[in-house]
């Protein structure tokens, strides 16, 4: 017969600070999360990774915005939990502790956001974690009508980027990570009416805009955005060379290898670096990641896996992937943006930024899902990719009243290049990103 040890000792290596909670303290946050109310978790107000022990039960709740993982090393008193943002920082402790020689980056565990992840921390053989959902939006309930569900949408935007500037933000100079597309420009203009409407000066804004050897698109795209509604004059271009552009650099910090994920961390290295290079004490950045997510904007055409109707039906499907009872769910790296949203969290926090996006925001997301976008597309392809523009551009109008230019969609690190020198820059092969990873840890 087995005999179980509980859990000896937990170490809690994630950074409190780095939680942003508007309507609770961090240990408050922390209390609701130790009763496992799932009701009372919703009710937390803003971005976090928290860990929570009640005797031999653990329990871990995250949003997308704010990576969490775990590892359990084994002892001779007993197992050891430890919990971090990052699997590098795991391994510190362990190397440091004697335990080095447990680790391995595939039995690290990602706690998928949106869930409590209870741990019974009995230790040898583990037990299996124990998801329960505590943020469940419900699907399609919003009316058919593209002006509502643009004010509805932008709105929630609104919100949360006011209180990111009211209570986070407060002082300091604040930069969009801008390409002119729907996502960055919709932030850009919100953060800006924000500010007016706060009575703060909107000087506080700079469009940081990532140009490689001169720039592809997004330059020419950012200035057009801008100059159109007379903005023009908080624009910054970020240049750099085709040498900054490091995908090697970006597989380490982002602790992971798939292809679309690691170019889009590249870039956004390259921008974070362009950026703290010319301004040493900068803190504060804002981005428009996970509006694509939200309002389903990526080519079905381009994964095998999907299906206009897998897309549809399944609920946060791009935010969450299949979910955690299904047999594509990766227990070390979660799914979907709550998986890749390291590609933006980990390049900002390497350079010492504060990142934030309010797409990724649970009251966003819940809007988006009530979206019927079943019968606004009618299972159309095209349709589907054109929604986007029409529900921002939409509602940037009804709050701002400004006329928001919408382009065709265009990926982050295809817009900051040109085509040549991406080519030159990123690997054709995929399992070369797996190589690098794997590397990392011999």
């Amino acid at each position: 017969m087995l005999q179980h040890k509980p859990i000896q000792k937990i170490i809690d290596l994630t950074d409190p600070a780095t939680n942003v909670i508007y309507n609770m303290s961090v240990e408050e946050a922390r209390e609701v999360i130790l009763r496992g109310s799932l009701d009372a978790v919703n009710q937390i107000d803003g971005q976090f990774a928290l860990v929570a022990v009640d005797g031999q039960t653990v329990r871990l709740a995250r949003t997308i915005g704010r990576p969490l993982r775990y590892f359990i090393a084994k002892q001779v008193d007993g197992p050891l939990l430890v919990t971090a943002d990052r699997m590098e920082t795991i391994f510190a402790y362990l190397q440091e502790n004697g335990m080095g020689d447990q680790f391995h980056p595939s039995y690290t565990r990602m706690a998928p956001a949106h869930y409590i992840t209870e741990l019974a921390l009995i230790g040898c053989p583990d037990p299996n974690p124990v998801y329960k959902r505590y943020f469940n939006p419900q699907m399609s309930h919003l009316t058919a009508n593209i002006e509502e569900i643009g004010a509805a949408y932008m709105q929630a935007v609104y919100q949360e980027i006011y209180k990111w500037l009211r209570h986070r933000a407060t002082e300091g100079p604040i930069g969009v990570c801008f390409s002119g597309g729907i996502d960055s420009g919709s932030v850009f203009l919100l953060a800006y009416h924000a500010l007016r409407e706060m009575g703060e000066n909107p000087a506080r804004l700079k469009a940081f805009t990532l140009a490689v050897e001169g720039g592809g698109d997004d330059l020419a795209q950012a200035r057009e955005f801008l100059n159109s509604l007379d903005l023009g004059l908080f624009l910054e271009p970020i240049e750099i060379t085709a040498e900054d552009v490091n995908w090697q650099d970006a597989v380490r910090i982002t602790e992971d290898y798939k292809p679309l994920d690691i170019e889009s961390a590249t870039m956004n290295l390259a921008l974070c670096r362009g950026i703290r290079r010319r301004y040493p004490n900068w803190r504060y950045l804002i981005d428009g990641d996970g509006g694509d997510e939200n309002l389903k904007d990526y080519p079905i055409e381009e994964n095998p896996e999907l299906t206009i109707r897998s897309v549809l039906n399944n609920m946060m499907l791009y935010q969450e992937g299949w979910g955690v009872e299904s047999i594509k769910h990766s227990l070390t790296y979660s799914g979907g943006l709550s998986r890749s949203y390291t590609r933006t969290y980990a390049p900002v926090m390497q350079l010492a930024f504060e990142g934030f996006s309010p797409y990724t925001s649970t009251q966003v997301i819940q809007v988006a899902e009530g979206i019927p976008f079943i019968e606004l597309t009618d299972w159309e392809h095209e349709k589907l990719y054109d929604l986007k523009g029409k529900i921002v551009a939409a509602g940037i109008k009804a709050l701002t009243s400004m006329d928001m230019p919408v382009y065709p969609k265009r990926r982050f690190q295809h817009g900051a290049a040109k085509q040549s020198i991406f080519e030159d820059r990123f690997e054709k092969d995929p399992l070369a990103y797996r190589r690098a990873f794997g590397a990392i840890y011999g």
